[in-house]
């Protein structure tokens, strides 16, 4: 299948995701994650209307999307990797939403750096949900403690992001994520990958970050 047919599977799929738990398609934003993904490769998605994408990493979004957002000034670029406080400056040049603060070291760094770019960037506090040690995202039980200290600074905290463990049911890892926003205040939960979406759905998403069931296996030698 091409790109293109992926995305049109893909958007039947959340519609009908959507109105079997009686929420709308629009309640839902499929973010096109187009890590080791070439800029030919993206091209189609936004010749086809779809503006929101999501990469990993600065320098690979660097090489990538600075053209692109000349040419489609209304594309949405998410930061779904972890980010690194050196590399903050170019973040929040770059980037229209950032879904991976996890610490207050990294918030004081992107609330004094927007300052200074004049912006007030969307972020998500991530959650690690798993308590995996290899894993970012701020626990569950300091989430809240985490997100107040963010607006305290000024950032403009909209929602919760989190990974489930690979092996785990990822259910109760979003359950978890909705209670957490509920009780922090957040409208927003990015939440749910290719393989999981769909559960992702059910449990409230309003973000579902998507790369190799719309672009096919990643280009591993980038």
């Amino acid at each position: 299948m091409t790109i293109l047919n992926n995305l049109e599977k893909i958007r039947s799929e959340i519609e009908t995701a959507a109105l079997h738990c009686g929420r709308q398609k629009d309640d839902v934003t499929l973010v096109a994650v187009s890590k080791m993904h070439d800029k030919e490769e993206i091209l189609p998605l936004l010749s086809a209307g779809h503006r929101v994408f999501g990469e990993n990493r600065v320098q690979e979004a660097l090489q990538k999307y600075p053209d692109l957002k000349q040419s489609y000034p209304d594309l949405k670029l998410h930061l779904i990797g972890s980010l690194q406080t050196n590399k903050v400056k170019e973040a929040v040049s770059l980037f229209d939403v950032i879904e991976t603060v996890d610490r207050i070291e990294l918030a004081k760094k992107l609330a004094d750096e927007m300052k200074k770019q004049n912006k007030n960037i969307p972020c998500f506090v991530q959650v690690n949900t798993g308590e995996e040690p290899q894993k970012g995202g701020i626990v569950p039980r300091e989430t809240i403690s985490l997100v107040n200290q963010c607006r305290d600074l000024g950032l403009n905290i909209i929602g919760l992001m989190c990974i489930p463990p690979v092996d785990d049911e990822p259910s109760p890892h979003f359950a978890l994520l909705k209670k957490l926003a509920r009780q922090a205040n957040v409208p927003e939960l990015s939440m749910g990958m290719s393989d999981d979406f769909l559960v992702a759905i059910q449990q409230g998403a309003t973000f579902v970050r998507v790369g190799t069931a719309l672009f096919g296996p990643r280009n591993q030698q980038k």
